[in-house]
């Protein structure tokens, strides 16, 4: 699935290397089965972000998932928080990445959803699909937090939306949030910046574009691992449900 590798770019850090692709990403997403009108709106995040200055782009980047943790583009961080759980829930993904013919290259956090997507296009559409409805939760909390701040990231996470097939009640998660205090203020951070900071694996720069995932030549692509998030059924239909992970 073609189209989650466009999203997973979509959602690194930007450089100068991802606005000379502009062209081919407009083409991947004209040729996606996405719905017309979620193909809009990524022709339009694509429209917007590429015609604007990098610097500002890449300023606004940090802003949302790297300041605060309500954005963040870590999976376990809405699943676990700093929760001892987190630790296994990484090793258990990695194992299962490494027991699907995956090869890591660069030193990557597994739960982080670029890697996670990249991931995903090269399992066959059904079991990419699946794989989104596992996560469908946080992506309907993320999409939602963004259309608060009236960013057009929403519409990456629109789309993934759409490929999981997971009806979620996004209203019901719109109430549940409107209240929300954000976590990106200034006293927010010095607050968090005062508790012990906890971390599971060094993490690394990115270089270009790329997330730094690839698939052997062994891998089979129609081959689907679920992955084990912890009481990943039960979680899953509850927070669809009720909407919210963290």
């Amino acid at each position: 699935m073609r189209i989650l590798q466009l999203i997973s770019l979509l959602l690194e850090y930007p450089t100068q290397d991802l606005l000379l692709a502009k062209t081919e990403l407009q083409q991947l997403v004209a040729e996606s089965t996405l719905s017309d009108a979620k193909q809009q709106g990524l022709l339009d995040f694509i429209e917007q972000r590429f015609s604007g200055d990098l610097m500002e782009w890449q300023s606004d980047y940090d802003g949302l998932f790297e300041r605060g943790r309500s954005l963040s583009l870590l999976l376990f961080e809405h699943l676990h928080g700093e929760s001892r759980a987190r630790g296994q829930a990484m090793v258990d993904l990695m194992n299962q990445y490494k027991s699907a013919g995956l090869q890591i290259d660069v030193r990557e956090l597994p739960d982080h959803l670029p890697l996670y997507l990249e991931f995903l296009s090269t399992q066959g559409d059904e079991n990419a699909a699946l794989g989104l409805a596992e996560v469908a939760h946080i992506l309907s909390v993320l999409l939602c937090r963004l259309e608060q701040r009236n960013c057009n990231y929403q519409a990456l996470f629109s789309a993934l939306l759409e490929l999981s097939g997971v009806d979620v009640e996004l209203d019901s998660v719109r109430e549940q949030l409107k209240n929300e205090q954000r976590d990106d203020t200034k006293e927010a951070l010095d607050k968090v910046w005062e508790e012990e900071m906890v971390t599971f694996g060094p993490g690394s720069e990115q270089d270009g574009c790329s997330s730094g995932y690839k698939p052997t030549e062994k891998q089979r692509r129609d081959h689907h691992v679920p992955l084990q998030w912890t009481d990943a059924s039960q979680a899953s239909n509850n927070k669809v449900r009720s909407g919210v992970a963290s």
